[in-house]
């Protein structure tokens, strides 16, 4: 299908907010070290938009391809076939990463603050804009939330598990319960990872998320569509 000028990630999640749900953002990944083929024979494209057909506020794309078995066809079928942002989630530390990314379709970006030193991440954050992609930046740690709270991204992430353990850690959402009374100024905050459950949505947003990053469990979901409008349903406010 063409490709057509897609809302932001931020405006899609306020939008979903104004219609009462939680917003949701729901991810294609293909395997993960812990939980292993995550695709279980479907294919991601047809994947991506059956979870387009429900209420969620974007659609995440895994490229890495040691870990998670990911690859920028991926990326650039997804972004071809549904109309949502599409973020895309990888190890990215160069410029050309950026460009990449917005050359295949993305509306918006994963920045790592764990991977990245400030003076790179600012250049990171400049090369997105330039590009038209807006900037998730994600913490794990409260020293991290800090160092990076002066610096001109568009949404803050809070990741619940240590992406520098690629996932394998057993968390749940107190890391962003911990951590979301931190973030300073009006950016969008999201909860990422661990998320499997209505309940968890509710804690993270009670605690202070504006959205919800699930990958996993809507991959290991019996009946995906169901899955997401249990967690959508939990509304906004929660």
């Amino acid at each position: 299908m063409p490709q057509t000028q897609k809302t932001t990630l931020s405006a899609a999640i306020r939008q979903r907010q104004r219609e009462g749900r939680f917003p949701v953002i729901s991810e294609v990944k293909v395997r993960s070290d812990k939980q292993g083929d995550l695709l279980r024979g479907r294919d991601p494209v047809a994947f991506a938009r059956d979870m387009a057909g429900c209420p969620v506020a974007g659609i995440s794309v895994v490229t890495e391809p040691t870990h998670f078995g990911g690859h920028m066809d991926l990326l650039r079928a997804v972004a071809a076939a549904v109309d949502l942002p599409i973020l895309h989630k990888d190890f990215i530390t160069s410029e050309r990463q950026v460009e990449a990314s917005a050359e295949a379709g993305a509306s918006a970006l994963l920045l790592i603050a764990a991977l990245l030193d400030i003076p790179r991440l600012t250049r990171l954050i400049d090369t997105a804009r330039a590009c038209g992609l807006e900037t998730l930046v994600e913490a794990h740690t409260l020293a991290e939330v800090q160092q990076i709270a002066h610096l001109p991204f568009d949404l803050m992430g809070i990741n619940n598990r240590d992406i520098t353990r690629f996932e394998v850690d057993d968390n749940d959402v107190a890391n962003t319960e911990a951590l979301a009374g931190h973030c300073r100024g009006r950016r969008i905050l999201i909860s990422e990872s661990a998320i499997s459950s209505p309940e968890h949505v509710r804690r993270a947003g009670r605690g202070g998320a504006d959205a919800v990053l699930v990958g996993t469990a809507v991959l290991q979901a019996a009946d995906t569509r169901a899955f997401l409008d249990q967690l959508t349903a939990v509304g906004w406010p929660a």
